[in-house]
C-alpha cells in the first residue's frame, strides 16, 4: 500500500512563494514516478509537474514552466514542489500523485495509481 501525505499549502500574496511537500510511504517508493496535480473550484483536475524515479527527468505544464520546480532528493521518500511568482490563477487544491513508470509516449508522462488527500493553495491578488 502506498500512502502520500501533502503539506505546505496556505495563503500567499500574488508574486510570493510556497513549497509543497509530499511524504511517501510504502513498498519500493524509490521506483515510482511522482507528480503534482491541481484542481481549482469548478474545474477539472489538471497536471502540474512530474519527476522520474531518480530525479533526473522532469516535465511541467506550460502554465507553470519557469515558475515551479519539482524535486526529489535522493535517499528521501519526499517530493517537493517549489512554487515561485505565484499568480491568482494558481489557486487550487494541490495533489501529490505516484505512478508505476515514466510514460514516454504520453503527455503528461505520468498515469497516477495513487493520490494524496490534497493541500489548499490560495493566492490573493
Amino acid at each position: 500500500q502506498v500512502q502520500l501525505v501533502e503539506s505546505g499549502g496556505g495563503l500567499v500574496q500574488a508574486g510570493g512563494s510556497l513549497r509543497l511537500s509530499c511524504a511517501a510511504s510504502g513498498r519500493a517508493m524509490g521506483t515510482y514516478v511522482m507528480g503534482w496535480f491541481r484542481q481549482a473550484p469548478g474545474k477539472e483536475r489538471e497536471f502540474v509537474a512530474t519527476i522520474n524515479w531518480n530525479g533526473e527527468i522532469t516535465y511541467y505544464a506550460d502554465s507553470v514552466k519557469g515558475r515551479f520546480t519539482i524535486s526529489r532528493p535522493s535517499a528521501k521518500n519526499t517530493v517537493y514542489l517549489q512554487m515561485n511568482s505565484l499568480k491568482f490563477e494558481d489557486t487550487a487544491v494541490y495533489y501529490c500523485a505516484a505512478g508505476d513508470y515514466w510514460q514516454t509516449d504520453y503527455d503528461p508522462p505520468i498515469s497516477p495509481n495513487y493520490w494524496g488527500q490534497g493541500t489548499q493553495v490560495t493566492v490573493s491578488s
